[in-house]
């Protein structure tokens, strides 16, 4: 299920990359959450797009072919245009005053390589609404369940609680429908997405590790299974899984 609004205006984000298996990483993912994705090979490249059509970020890797990100951040900042334009780097350089240098030149976040998908994702969304392109999204409740999915943190009475990707994105889609009973096709189209190919089988392995992640000593499970139906979010019991 996609992180981002369906609204009329999905964010658009030019990502300025030359390693293709990267780019073709960075792209699905980013899709997947709903934003539409430009793409850039170099840095000539990634002014003339941001010239032609100016998006909501740009992620720009620091080693670029004709001409660095450093340069395309500090060519972007001293334009009225894109001064406010969020930028965030990406690069293997690791030293302390590489960070401090991508800052200085007006970078507003900065990310290593390799990284997590979902660490870069949450810093996407942090950045886009701090420049007001994404709203708050806000907590979601149930019973003595809470996230945050701005922060994309989850909490039981209180306790952090430790989710894979796909296990916070089936608890997102249950904490916003309550009690209501889903197959496992419609679990499949809802969080894994219709162009997934996925066997309905692999929707069981997940609401086990959602089960075990969620449900501490004493507290009860808040995953309902509806034999031949599916499963909810309800503390009425039914048969286990």
């Amino acid at each position: 299920m996609p992180d981002i609004a369906q609204n009329a205006a999905r964010p658009t984000i030019l990502v300025v990359e030359d390693e293709a298996p990267l780019m073709t990483l960075v792209r699905y993912n980013l899709e997947k959450q709903g934003f539409r994705v430009e793409e850039a090979a170099d840095g000539q490249e990634a002014l003339l797009r941001v010239a032609e059509s100016k998006p909501d970020l740009v992620l720009l890797d620091w080693m670029l072919p004709s001409l660095s990100g450093i340069e395309v951040c500090r060519q972007l900042r001293r334009k009225p245009a894109t001064r406010d334009l969020p930028i965030i780097m990406l690069t293997a350089r690791t030293e302390d005053q590489d960070q401090v240098r991508a800052l200085d030149t007006g970078a507003d976040d900065y990310v290593t390589k390799p990284f997590a998908m979902e660490g870069l994702l949450a810093r996407i969304r942090a950045l886009l609404r701090r420049s007001g392109t994404v709203p708050s999204k806000g907590t979601l409740t149930f019973h003595d369940i809470a996230m945050d999915q701005d922060a994309h943190r989850v909490t039981r009475n209180g306790r952090s609680l430790h989710l894979g990707p796909t296990e916070y994105r089936l608890l997102e889609f249950f904490m916003t429908h309550p009690g209501r009973v889903f197959s496992r096709e419609q679990l499949l189209d809802a969080v894994w997405g219709r162009d997934i190919h996925v066997e309905p089988r692999t929707v069981d392995v997940h609401i086990r590790r959602l089960r075990k992640a969620v449900n501490g000593p004493g507290e009860p499970d808040v995953i309902r299974t509806v034999r031949s139906a599916g499963y909810a979010l309800d503390l009425e019991q039914g048969a286990a899984a």
